[in-house]
């Protein structure tokens, strides 16, 4: 039953009312939103906090933007999921803290095969992933398994690849950083046969 000439029905500009607000409050927040989010190509990166790490002791400062980035892989056991990827940075923290005596896990960032990267140092503080010159000019990103053999899956291959990205947009990589494979830097078999295949077809990768 239409309504009578002239009115419309109640219900109907309550919708449009309600329409009307919805569409104002939502592009109120895409402008806070353009202010205040990180840079549209950062992927999350799990806290430390979320994968139980313990309290870090490292003090050294990184100078940024930084120039290189150094990938290396822990060698040891690989993992799939979320729950199994915290127990295996559980893991390597502690093997550096309580057996080498180091301040933190050694890397700045370590990546699942979740398709996570989960966050050791950060951008902000020296690691300790290669020789004591290349700790104090790169970040250090290692893939956890061992890549010897095989290779990691794609998503854990862009998820090390958006990183890179989100640090050169946040002003934490230089824009034109150089990749090295840990073996470019160090006596090592890191990253492994495999990963270094790939990572030396990177466009930031320079082997000298």
């Amino acid at each position: 039953m239409r309504a009578p000439s002239g009115h419309r029905a109640p219900a109907a500009m309550s919708c449009r009312r309600a329409l009307l607000a919805w569409a104002l409050l939502s592009l109120l927040r895409l402008g806070e939103a353009q202010k205040t989010e990180v840079p549209a190509c950062c992927s999350p990166i799990v806290p430390r906090r979320e994968w139980g790490a313990l309290g870090s002791k490292c003090a050294t400062p990184l100078s940024q933007p930084v120039r290189y980035v150094v990938v290396s892989h822990t060698a040891g056991s690989r993992c799939d999921t979320p729950a199994l990827c915290q127990q295996q940075a559980r893991n390597v923290q502690h093997y550096h803290m309580k057996t080498q005596n180091w301040c933190d896990v050694g890397y700045n960032f370590l990546i699942g095969e979740d398709g996570l990267v989960y966050e050791g140092r950060g951008w902000g503080l020296k690691g300790d992933h290669s020789s004591h010159l290349w700790n104090t000019m790169s970040i250090g990103i290692t893939f956890m398994g061992n890549y010897m053999d095989r290779v990691p899956p794609a998503r854990a291959l862009r998820a090390a690849q958006s990183l890179l990205a989100c640090g050169v947009a946040q002003g934490a990589l230089n824009s034109n950083y150089e990749v090295k494979g840990h073996r470019d830097v160090q006596r090592t078999l890191s990253p492994g046969d495999q990963l270094y295949n790939i990572i030396q077809n990177w466009p930031h990768y320079r082997a000298t």
